[in-house]
């Protein structure tokens, strides 16, 4: 019978710092169909990799529901790529963000992750409107009227004129991503006010990503949507400079930060 005993090779194999040179953290609602297929499509590369934890939510999409999940920010930063740095990390509900504060949940994630830059959907948006030069916008949100208000207020304490604010009035994010292409594009024609600098399209859960190019050639303006914002930024912080202006606007623009 032949030997089957391993042999030892001739010397332990020499290890790479990283199997990739830049690492991007997501952290997603159980329930996220959208922004990981999102980052995959827009971030993930030979350079970038993308490492996704997600964390308990349930519908509907209210305030309180939203807020629920901040004491889980932390545990879940701590779950991707435990003890390894990252060089950004996405908290990927804009929602959520807006009730429980950008400044609230970056001190949750630089708990696990303290020399991540954290990015959140509406700090990566309101700094890619201003790198677009927008000062009067149009909003079109997926949710309630009474999730749309905490947003409205939001960029209204940042300083941008609000000339139109639409919302679809669903309050369960599953359906919210499954919202038809070409629907989001006859939605965001609509919710345009025509004295808008730009357009933002609010929710991680909505598709709106993969179709600003042609949202942009129908209204005429530039569009920033959540996931496209928070990709944006994520490619720029990991040293990623190439213009991309087939994808949208904002993708050939520098970006300075929130």
């Amino acid at each position: 019978m032949a030997d089957l005993s391993p042999i030892p090779a001739s010397h332990a194999p020499r290890l790479d710092d990283r199997p990739l040179a830049k690492r991007v953290g997501l952290i997603i609602l159980a329930t996220d169909h959208t922004t990981e297929v999102d980052f995959q499509r827009l971030v993930a590369s030979e350079r970038i990799g993308v490492y996704v934890s997600r964390i308990p939510y349930a519908n509907p999409v209210t305030p309180d529901n939203l807020r629920a999940m901040q004491p889980s920010l932390t545990v879940a930063a701590a779950l991707i790529l435990p003890d390894e740095p990252l060089d950004a990390v996405i908290y990927s509900c804009t929602s959520a963000t807006v009730v429980i504060g950008d400044a609230e949940v970056e001190a949750a994630i630089k708990a696990a992750k303290p020399g991540a830059r954290v990015v959140t959907p509406t700090a990566a948006s309101v700094a890619g409107l201003r790198a677009l030069g927008a000062s009067r916008i149009s909003i079109l949100t997926p949710y309630t009227i009474e999730t749309s208000r905490p947003m409205a207020g939001y960029f209204a304490g940042l300083g941008f004129d609000i000339a139109r604010f639409t919302c679809l009035d669903l309050d369960d994010d599953r359906e919210m991503a499954r919202i038809a292409l070409d629907e989001l594009v006859a939605f965001a024609k609509e919710a345009m006010a025509p004295e808008s600098d730009a357009l933002f399209i609010s929710c991680t859960a909505v598709r709106a990503a993969s179709v600003i190019s042609e949202i942009e050639q129908v209204i005429g303006k530039p569009v920033v949507s959540s996931n496209f914002a928070t990709a944006w930024a994520c490619l720029r912080i990991c040293g990623e400079e190439t213009a991309r202006p087939e994808l949208g606007r904002l993708m050939a623009l520098p970006y300075s930060g929130m």
